[in-house]
């Protein structure tokens, strides 16, 4: 057995009255643990939640580690079902911890979007209702909204769904997000990023940073550095159209407002507000005096840089020339100090 592993979390969750795992929570998750620590915990590892002995042994073998020695003692002192999760190598999720700790390696930075393999991992995860009181599996939804009327309260259910949102597990530093139920866990959000009330970033998508999303990150989907997605626009991910095409934004791209893109964008390209460019939309190409000079389908132009995409007021035609303008961000909305 090697001491090199992918990837180690140990964090509490919640599980439901049949004892099935709702969510874990990794506060510290570890990319490429040190081989000692590997070696620590491997005995814990896999068997959760952890009883109250291991427990106990992990807290001892984890004592003198000066970032997860604190937390394994206080894990150990909670009460709270813990799961000890880690993962030899960068397979297939297998389980719903093994999930829950590939989407908090996204959102804690320390992998990309299509970092790391998540296959299967939509399928794995149960459907919760995420509540004030935390998650809640739906055959149990019921019950405890009536005992919560009986207390006279009322349980907030702000949504139903595979994934949480993010903030609730880890916040990012340097970010803003006006609306965070619109930004799942498993989102990867680069420093400098702004996501306007309108914006989603779905889970294995997201930014380099810094940049501003008022339009929505499908899943899959990378937006580069300075790069602008206006208020309503689309990018069309794997789970929305894009196949097995991976769509992604280069950087100081401007994705104007309700425009969409079905191919990936290099550099300093724009698509002109209510532009929808999908691989196969015909798309005539304008040489440097702005004549036609031939008729491609987008996807041809998939990946190149400088192009400026609009549809011709007169004729309705998709055209496409060099963008002569860089987009260049306001730095006062893009300040997070």
């Amino acid at each position: 057995m090697t001491d090199s592993v992918f990837a180690l979390g140990i964090g509490p969750g919640t599980r439901d009255s049949q004892g099935d795992w709702l969510d874990v929570f990794y506060p510290q998750p570890l990319l490429a643990p040190a081989a000692e620590t590997a070696t620590r915990v491997r005995d814990f590892a896999g068997a959760e939640p952890l009883s109250t002995a291991a427990l106990a042994g992990l807290a001892d073998a984890l004592a003198d580690d000066p970032a997860l020695g604190p937390l394994a003692a206080r894990l150990r002192d909670s009460g709270r079902p813990v799961a000890c999760t880690l993962l030899e190598s960068d397979a297939a999720p297998a389980s719903v911890p093994e999930a829950y700790l590939k989407l908090h390696l996204l959102s804690h930075r320390l992998v990309k979007p299509h970092g790391t393999n998540l296959d299967g991992l939509f399928g794995l995860l149960p459907n919760v209702a995420w509540t004030d009181e935390g998650p809640i599996a739906l055959p149990e939804l019921a019950e405890r909204q009536l005992a919560a009327r009986l207390e006279g309260r009322v349980l907030e259910v702000s949504c139903v769904d595979k994934f949480p949102k993010m903030t609730n597990y880890v916040v990012p530093s340097g970010v803003r997000i006006a609306h965070t139920a619109r930004v799942r866990l498993g989102a990867y959000l680069g420093e400098g990023t702004t996501v306007m009330h309108e914006g989603f970033i779905n889970f294995n998508a997201g930014t380099d940073g810094p940049g501003m999303i008022e339009g929505r990150v499908s899943a899959g989907v990378f937006v580069g550095a300075e790069s602008d997605l206006g208020g309503g626009c689309s990018t069309m991910g794997t789970l929305s159209g894009g196949g097995n095409i991976v769509i992604s934004v280069g950087r100081q791209c401007l994705i104007g407002a309700n425009a969409g893109i079905g191919i990936p964008l290099g550099d300093r390209c724009t698509v002109e507000a209510g532009l929808f460019v999908t691989a196969g939309t015909k798309v005539t190409v304008l040489d440097s005096n702005g004549q036609p000079a031939e008729t491609v389908k987008a996807r041809d132009l998939a990946g190149l840089s400088d192009l400026l995409f609009r549809r011709n007021s007169l004729n309705g035609a998709v055209e496409c020339q060099t963008n002569r303008s860089a987009i260049q961000l306001n730095e006062a909305l893009h300040s997070h100090n």
